[in-house]
C-alpha cells in the first residue's frame, strides 16, 4: 500500500521539466535553493504542474546549519578553499555534501495533499524512480544509512554497502521538493576525503555538543565505479527523462514564467542574506 502511494507521486498526468544540468560553473548553488523554493510555492499554489528539475554545480560544498557549529569552523572552511571549493549553507536539513561536474542533482516537486505527504512517501517515490532508472544493470540499490559516509541518513542509496546518493526534502507553502544528489562519475572516496579533512580541521580534538560523522572514504563510490561503466551526467539525464516518461502522459520543458520570476528574486535575496548571516560574511 505504501509503495502504491509513493508510486502515485511519480505517476502524474503532466510533468514540467526544468533542466539546469548544463548551465556551467556560473550557476551557483544558492540559485538552486531559490529555484526549488520558488517551484514549491508555485506547485503548492496549483500555479504549476508537478515539476522535475535537474541541476549540476561545479566545485561546491553544500553545508548544513550544524556544520557551522564546528569549534574550529574557520580552519575547516580554509580546508575547503585550499581544495578548490566554494561553499554555501543549505536551507534544509542535513550535513556537508560535495557537488561537482560529476554529480547530478534531481528535484521532484509535488503539491502537498490535504492530509500532507508522509516524509517517507516522498523518499520512497525517489527510490522507486532511481531503481527503475538503473534496473538494467541488475545490481540491488538499497536504501539504508551508511553511517561512515558524509551526510548519512536513512535514505542513503548504496550498492554493496557503498553509497552513491543521498536524498533530502524541503517543504514550503504546500509544496514538497524531494532532492537527490547522484555521484555519477569520478571518485566517490576522493570526494569523501575532502569532507573528512573538513571535519578533522573543524574539530581538531575539541569538544562539540553536536555529533559529526566519522568518515571512511572507502564507503563512498560513484555509479560509474559501482556499475563498472563510464557514465556521464548526460547519460543519467537521458535515463531520468526516459524513466519519468513511463510514469506520465505528458512531459514538457519549461523555464520560470509569470509570477515565478518575482518569487525567485525574493527567495534568492533571502538565501543570500541568510548565508551571509550564518557564515558571518
Amino acid at each position: 500500500m505504501e509503495n502504491e502511494k509513493a508510486l502515485s507521486l511519480i505517476q502524474q498526468e503532466r510533468w514540467r521539466i526544468i533542466d539546469q544540468s548544463s548551465l556551467g560553473p556560473m550557476f551557483g548553488a544558492l540559485q538552486s535553493f531559490a529555484m526549488d523554493d520558488t517551484l514549491c510555492t508555485s506547485v503548492g499554489a496549483s500555479q504549476s504542474d508537478p515539476t522535475a528539475r535537474s541541476w549540476v554545480h561545479h566545485q561546491t560544498i553544500v553545508l548544513g546549519i550544524q556544520d557551522t557549529k564546528l569549534p574550529m569552523l574557520e580552519d575547516a572552511l580554509k580546508v575547503l578553499e585550499n581544495a578548490g571549493y566554494t561553499y554555501i549553507v543549505r536551507n534544509s536539513g542535513g550535513l556537508a555534501v560535495v557537488l561537482d561536474e560529476g554529480v547530478l542533482n534531481l528535484s521532484l516537486i509535488f503539491p502537498d495533499s490535504e492530509k500532507g505527504i508522509n516524509i517517507n512517501r516522498g523518499y520512497e517515490a525517489m527510490l522507486i524512480l532511481i531503481r527503475e532508472m538503473f534496473k538494467d544493470f541488475g545490481g540491488e540499490i538499497e536504501a539504508k544509512e551508511i553511517t561512515e559516509s558524509y551526510c548519512p541518513g536513512s535514505y542513503d542509496l548504496s550498492i554493496g554497502d557503498k553509497k552513491f546518493a543521498g536524498i533530502s526534502q524541503r517543504r514550503i507553502r504546500n509544496g514538497v521538493a524531494v532532492q537527490i544528489y547522484l555521484c555519477v562519475n569520478g571518485s566517490g572516496s576522493k570526494r569523501a576525503e575532502v569532507i573528512r579533512d573538513f571535519y578533522d580541521a573543524g574539530l581538531n580534538g575539541a569538544e562539540s555538543k553536536f555529533v559529526f560523522p566519522r568518515i571512511k572514504p572507502e564507503v563512498m563510490a560513484s555509479l560509474s565505479e559501482l556499475l563498472q561503466v563510464e557514465l556521464t551526467v548526460q547519460d543519467v539525464m537521458l535515463r531520468f527523462l526516459q524513466t519519468l516518461k513511463k510514469f506520465s502522459k505528458e512531459m514538457y520543458s519549461s523555464a520560470l514564467g509569470g509570477q515565478e520570476y518575482s518569487m525567485y528574486e525574493a527567495y534568492y535575496k533571502r538565501v543570500v542574506e541568510r548565508n551571509e548571516k550564518v557564515l558571518g560574511d
